[in-house]
């Protein structure tokens, strides 16, 4: 006899675990409840937040900062830049593309994750000019 669909689902959704830091959570101002974990956790798979740079500087910069706090994210849980399977990069600017990829190349290892790079018509929220996510492995 086949289970049905949403029984199946809710096992699946049901053991998600949270891994959650206080410097990686938007917090509430009035009732100190998390908007968003900095990374969940799903079996072996990570999922991390969009990380952005929120200080004067061009697209290189940022990106440079953003990898740099994602590698630190990835280590703190037991993974790394070489476990990333996918990658969203959202750029202010599509002519930052070139500079964001001058720093990207060669973060992840020999073997790069996949990656998909917009630039979201309403740009990135705070002034970062650039914003990534994504999702690895431990």
């Amino acid at each position: 006899m086949k289970a049905p669909r949403r029984s199946l689902l809710k096992r699946f959704f049901s053991p998600i675990t949270r891994i959650t830091d206080s410097s990686h959570n938007m917090q509430e101002s009035s009732q100190d409840v998390p908007l968003y974990s900095g990374i969940t956790r799903q079996g072996n798979l990570l999922f991390v937040q969009g990380i952005g740079a929120h200080f004067e500087g061009d697209a290189r910069a940022h990106a440079d900062h953003i990898l740099t706090e994602m590698e630190k994210m990835l280590v703190k849980v037991g993974s790394s830049m070489q476990k990333v399977l996918k990658v969203n990069v959202y750029l202010h600017d599509i002519n930052d593309y070139k500079a964001m990829n001058e720093v990207y190349k060669g973060r992840f290892g020999p073997k790069p994750p996949v990656r998909t790079t917009v630039s979201p018509r309403a740009g990135i929220p705070n002034g970062s000019l650039v914003e990534m996510d994504c999702i690895a492995y431990i």
